[in-house]
């Protein structure tokens, strides 16, 4: 391998580190440079997720704070992750990829609308629980029944693409759950690092010789570093600021997926 191509890599698999912890669209990073390199996407997905694993794991430990008291939710959310990721994975190694690539874009889209409108979203399920005389942050059966399919669905987008996922699972608690956005990213951070670390270790076993471990080593430095960097600069940003970056970013990775 070059070392042009070495450091290139290195340095994708920062920023895609770095991005997902705060946002979680590092893959739209990682992939391009890959494809870019010549390598066939389906061997470039594989490779870029088992990667990615390290960076999943010092960004969710940077947001360990945040992960405090919510447990109670997550015990119910991480099954919902684990196995859509088996799905997800399930579908990359048997369906073709044009599949997927079909709704993406509108799933991001989808994504993007309900981080906007998360405040008012929020501000009237708020009003709409005093007024029925329950707690404000009440999580009630049918939010959190919506909450484990939402979470299921984004584990089958992770486990077969993994690119935005973070951003689509950011979409879908800002409707449901009553929790700061960084809350809410420190628990997006843990249930996709779940949702790499299924998707990597069933493409390990089903296509060990279809991945490339080279590439897969340099995205895993460079991601490790850059999750740690990512947690603890984004875990800074104000409520609005991590919103704008989501926003942001989000729109960045829908004109590399359309183009």
């Amino acid at each position: 391998m070059p070392v042009i191509e070495i450091l290139v890599i290195l340095v994708a698999g920062f920023g895609a580190g770095a991005i997902n912890a705060v946002v979680g669209t590092g893959t739209l990073i990682t992939f391009p440079t890959l494809v870019a390199f010549g390598y066939p996407p389906q061997i470039a997905t594989m490779s870029n997720a088992i990667g990615l694993v390290a960076g999943s794991v010092s960004g969710t430990w940077g947001y360990r704070r945040e992960l405090r008291g919510q447990w109670p939710m997550l015990k119910r959310l991480i099954p919902a992750s684990f196995l859509g990721a088996l799905l997800g994975a399930w579908l990359l190694l048997h369906l073709p990829p044009s599949v997927f690539a079909a709704v993406v874009p509108v799933l991001m889209i989808t994504a993007l609308v309900l981080v906007v409108l998360q405040p008012r979203i929020q501000a009237w399920a708020r009003r709409r629980s005093e007024a029925a005389g329950r707690a404000a942050d009440h999580l009630s059966r049918t939010k959190l029944t919506l909450l484990i399919f939402g979470t299921f669905a984004v584990g089958i987008y992770g486990g077969y693409f993994t690119a935005a996922q973070g951003t689509l699972l950011i979409g879908v608690m800002g409707v449901l759950v009553s929790e700061p956005i960084q809350r809410m990213n420190a628990a997006k951070n843990l249930l996709t690092g779940i949702v790499n670390v299924v998707a990597a270790l069933s493409y390990t076993i089903v296509a060990f010789d279809r991945i490339s471990w080279s590439v897969a080593g340099l995205i895993a430095v460079g991601s490790l570093i850059g999750g740690a960097v990512g947690a603890r600069y984004g875990r800074k940003l104000s409520p609005g600021a991590l919103r704008a970056a989501i926003v942001a970013l989000g729109l960045v990775g829908l004109w590399r997926l359309l183009v």
